[in-house]
């Protein structure tokens, strides 16, 4: 008859624990030899099992009573397994919180504290089994490791109260003690490993290290946002130094360049940023933030290279929080950030065909879902067809531009009242007339231009004359109800739209000098500078015509007044022009203002005609 050993007995149980141990220890290698593997399927097999290994072996050992013997083991085994739960996730789920609860309790059992301890959440569970672990140091190891864990998934969820009030109880610190969560992290010392302690896939100390890690690197990033930069500095060179995967390094050398750009070191940030493009396949961060920095530094040509790689790339994942200095955007975005720089910088050819790729991306097969002003991927589209139009009407390509706006009229056509209404509420002098955004006016002066270019006079003032009718006779809507997004808000400012007025009366008061009509050109210039006294284009071009129609009195009168602004110091601009606006303006811009004036300078000692 064999031996019967009795339920309590140590005997069997000290045997279960060696197999236990030896499943932990051996599933632990399983997933280091797969980590090494290069076949993808077979590298996630492996882990797959292993993860259910992990699981079965955490089921085996709660199922028991708790016992001090095997919790030191049986929180190892929760720590491996949510480890490998939480890489495989690629961030920490519910189950993962209930894991750790378990284990605490688990803890608390073998004290005889049974019953509910979540009357303070985790934390109060936490408290309750750090002052337990007192009379039971064998679990210290296991504990901090299991709290490292913890610590992660609160720094992760945002939880920074409990986080502090945790290390400051690992660390053993007093009520009054510090509340800065890095120098907390710095001063945590976890126990050191046993050699016969079981397996773990990251211990405690390398916890330690990723979540100081994370953590500089976030605080980092918040001081960026909020423009302390010495400390920004401070903090991500202090994740620069930790243990840092690759990707993550990436991130933070991309944000040092950030910071030391906005700090005035650019070759410093220069050098971040190279090693950041070295670091891995996620170009997208560093390749922006190059081009901010080539963009600072004057050098154009690096700067345009830089976005043109950017967007061959493709690659803009993982991105980071949209607040974030390090986002880049959606692929679209940096498309127009592209086009945009390259009309600013006078590469008209290549911006044309970028903005013909960017409305490519952006309509394909979406006509339904177009909704100016503005698109899913934040960008304003009427502005984005207009800077098209410009951009292809400074290459000299009239009839492209044409069929751009056109395309831009037609999309929207269903959103616009109908002009026959506008006209009639004209007619009639009624006072409420219907409300057009400013970029459909900005659309026609756009065709006005391209049938200047294209030589066809009349149509081209029959378009500004279309363009002027809805800046004057349409009523725009209650300025107190505010635009109706970032795009409006841009076009519908005062200084736009006298902008925007101005750009149509020169162009058709140009017009009109072209044909020889002087008299309707007088009107118009005279018109432009009422309506838009800061455009210095229109005075310039007012003193041509009153020359030309040899108003001596008129003409002299106003050169004066140019002479004496000349000599005044300029102040900057305080508010900006839609891009579209500003090309559009720099077509009807006198070519030398100051040779204008010396000529009207000698016009004046020519004798007059009695």
């Amino acid at each position: 008859m064999s031996h019967q050993t009795p339920l309590g007995s140590s005997v069997p149980q000290a045997n279960c624990l060696d197999l236990w141990r030896e499943k932990n220890d051996q599933l632990v290698r399983q997933v280091k030899v797969a980590q090494d593997l290069d076949l993808s399927l077979r590298r996630q097999q492996l882990v797959q099992d292993a993860l259910e290994g992990f699981r079965g072996l955490l089921h085996s050992l709660q199922g028991l009573p708790a016992a001090v013997l095997v919790l030191p083991l049986e929180l190892t085994v929760i720590c491996n397994f949510t480890t490998l739960k939480t890489s495989l996730a690629q961030g920490f789920t519910e189950d993962q919180a209930q894991d750790i609860q378990r284990g605490l309790e688990r803890v608390l059992e073998t004290q005889k504290q049974q019953g509910p301890r979540l009357e303070h959440g985790l934390r109060g569970l936490w408290n309750s089994v750090l002052r337990a672990s007192t009379v039971l140091p064998q679990l210290l190891p296991a504990l901090h490791h299991l709290a490292g864990l913890q610590a992660a998934l609160w720094l992760g969820t945002d939880h920074l109260g409990d986080l502090t009030l945790l290390l400051q109880t690992l660390n053993g610190s007093q009520s009054g003690a510090s509340e800065d969560l890095l120098l907390l992290l710095k001063t945590w010392s976890p126990p050191a490993k046993e050699s016969d302690d079981p397996l773990t896939l990251q211990d405690a100390q390398g916890l330690r290290s990723v979540l100081l890690t994370a953590f500089a690197y976030r605080q980092g990033l918040q001081e960026l946002i909020s423009g302390s930069l010495p400390r920004a500095l401070s903090s991500l060179h202090e994740a620069a130094s930790g243990l840092c995967p690759r990707p993550v390094l990436v991130q933070v050398y991309t944000a040092l360049g950030t910071c030391l750009r906005k700090m005035g070191n650019p070759q410093r940030a220069l050098l971040y940023l190279v090693a950041a493009l070295k670091g891995g396949s996620i170009c997208g961060p560093p390749l922006l933030e190059a081009s901010r920095l080539y963009r600072q530094l004057g050098n154009t040509a690096a700067e345009l290279e830089s976005l043109e790689l950017l967007v061959e790339v493709e690659l803009l994942l993982p991105q980071p929080d949209p607040a974030s200095p390090l986002h880049c955007g959606t692929l679209s975005q940096v498309r127009h950030l592209l086009a945009s720089r390259c009309l600013q910088m006078g590469r008209t050819e290549d911006a044309a065909e970028h903005y013909l790729d960017l409305l490519a991306l952006l309509l394909d097969g979406s006509e339904s879902k177009f909704s100016p002003p503005s698109c899913s991927s934040g960008l304003c589209m009427p502005e984005i067809f207009l800077e098209a139009a410009a951009a292809l009407i400074q290459t000299g390509r009239a009839q492209d531009a044409l069929t751009v706006c056109e395309e831009l009229l037609r999309r929207t056509s269903s959103l616009l009242p109908k002009m026959p209404l506008l006209w009639k509420n004209a007619r009639k002098g009624t006072k409420e007339s219907p409300h057009y955004p400013p970029w459909v006016s900005a659309t026609y002066l756009l065709q006005g231009q391209a049938w200047v270019q294209l030589g066809v006079p009349k149509q081209a003032i029959s378009e500004f004359s279309r363009c002027l009718e809805l800046l004057f006779r349409v009523t725009p809507k209650d300025k107190e109800q505010g635009p109706a997004s970032n795009c409006e808000q841009v076009c519908t400012s005062d200084e736009a739209l006298q902008q925007l007025q101005a750009a149509a009366l020169i162009s058709r008061g140009l017009e009109w000098v072209a044909s020889g009509q002087d008299t309707k050109a007088l009107q118009d210039f005279l018109l432009s500078v009422q309506v838009c006294p800061g455009n210095g284009d229109a005075s310039f071009h007012l003193l041509q015509t009153l020359r030309r129609l040899d108003r001596r009195d008129e003409a002299t009168a106003l050169w004066r007044r140019l002479e004496a602004q000349t000599k005044l110091p300029q102040e900057n601009a305080t508010w900006s022009l839609p891009l579209y606006l500003e090309t559009c303006l720099s077509w009807i811009r006198p070519p030398d203002r100051e040779t204008l004036l010396e000529e009207y300078r000698t016009f004046l000692l020519e004798p007059c005609d009695l």
